[in-house]
């Protein structure tokens, strides 16, 4: 008797270990998890000074867990939050502008990390995501806003698509198909094209670039430089690169700043750029556990004081509760811009910023 309820417990479990392997098996092969960087990409990735021993690197040694990090108790933090008020109680205030009609020099903020700059006619679009930030759509909920942002609302010609790296809450498989026809250049870090390509995109239209790489597009000229971060839409980390961007227009000189840690690459920012007009950073989304690959509070205020842009909008907030804190920590920042000098911004999403305008004034609409 005994030895048959043993078989039965034993066949239970490789059963639901078969399931488990299958439904792992078969989310893992979906097609937006995109594709490994191979021939020729590969190639010109292995002569990078930043890959080594099979994959990418920091300039300074990077877990993505700190020391004391113990992944089951990640795992259980993340279903069982201690923090209160993860997602908002009320729908988020939008604006909704026809971006077919923005004149020149505006920048609209779409949640999280997307933007749409128009610098010298030419229509840049920053990491959209309109969807899910997860290969499953019901495993993070975005959350609702007056007026939530779509491909459809963005312009029928984009000159250039900058993506930062190939995570899925910044590289967004259904809207790279949704957009691709109307997107006449990407601009991104090594290795994130093989995704791209692998969507359709042409080759020709894709410039991938290192730390410290530049490239003209569209009258604009673009420089990658270093963030501290990884990569990875799977379980194989770090094939493609990641970066911040510095965008200058010949008139203004915008930094895109990903996501990513604090490091000694932040310095080195207004050593070489000393005259950023807008500063794009990553407000949201972090963990003590987190710390080297995105960025705390205090190592935000600690990386805008360093880089001295005139204006900081912070993102990387209010579109997904990706982090077990509550989802109005993003205001934290008014305090010690107040205190330090700092000129945050705080438009609504979809709100129009004009970057000639330094002064303009925008209410505090998450208090």
């Amino acid at each position: 008797m005994l030895k048959k309820i043993l078989k039965r417990m034993l066949y239970t479990i490789l059963v639901f270990v078969a399931v488990i392997g299958i439904g792992a098996t078969t989310v893992l092969n979906l097609p937006s998890f995109g594709k490994t960087p191979s021939g020729e990409r590969l190639v010109r990735i292995q002569q990078s000074l930043n890959y080594r021993g099979g994959k990418f690197q920091n300039l300074e040694p990077t877990p993505h867990l700190t020391p004391n990090g113990n992944i089951l108790k990640n795992f259980y933090r993340y279903f069982f939050p201690d923090a209160q008020d993860l997602k908002p109680s009320t729908v988020l205030p939008a604006v909704q502008t026809n971006l077919h009609t923005l004149p020149n020099k505006p920048m609209v903020w779409f949640e999280h990390s997307s933007y749409l700059l128009n610098v010298n006619k030419a229509r840049v679009l920053i990491d959209p995501i309109f969807h899910s930030a997860s290969p499953l759509s019901f495993m993070v909920e975005s959350f609702e806003a007056t007026y939530n942002y779509s491909s459809a609302d963005m312009p029928d010609t984009i000159e250039v698509l900058v993506l930062t790296h190939d995570h899925w809450d910044h590289l967004d498989y259904t809207v790279m198909k949704e957009l691709k026809d109307r997107i006449q250049h990407v601009v991104c870090p090594l290795g994130v094209g093989a995704h791209l390509e692998y969507l359709g995109f042409a080759p020709t239209k894709i410039t991938e670039l290192d730390w410290q790489d530049e490239t003209a597009v569209a009258s604009l000229k673009f420089i990658c430089l270093p963030a501290r971060h990884f990569s990875g839409r799977g379980l194989n980390r770090d094939q493609s690169l990641w970066g911040s961007f510095i965008l200058e227009t010949g008139t203004y000189t915008i930094y895109i700043g990903g996501d990513g840690g604090y490091g000694k690459h932040i310095a080195e920012i207004d050593k070489h750029f000393p005259h950023i007009d807008l500063a794009l950073m990553e407000n949201g989304q972090y963990n003590q556990s987190w710390r080297y690959i995105h960025l705390l509070p205090k190592d935000l205020r600690r990386a805008m004081n360093e880089i001295g842009a005139k204006r900081y909008f912070t993102g990387h907030n209010s579109k997904f509760a990706l982090a077990k804190h509550s989802w109005y920590e993003l205001r934290n920042v008014q305090v010690y811009a107040k205190e330090d000098g700092l000129n945050v911004i705080t438009p609504k999403i979809g709100e129009v910023v004009h970057i000639d305008q330094p002064n303009e004034q925008f209410e505090v609409w998450f208090n």
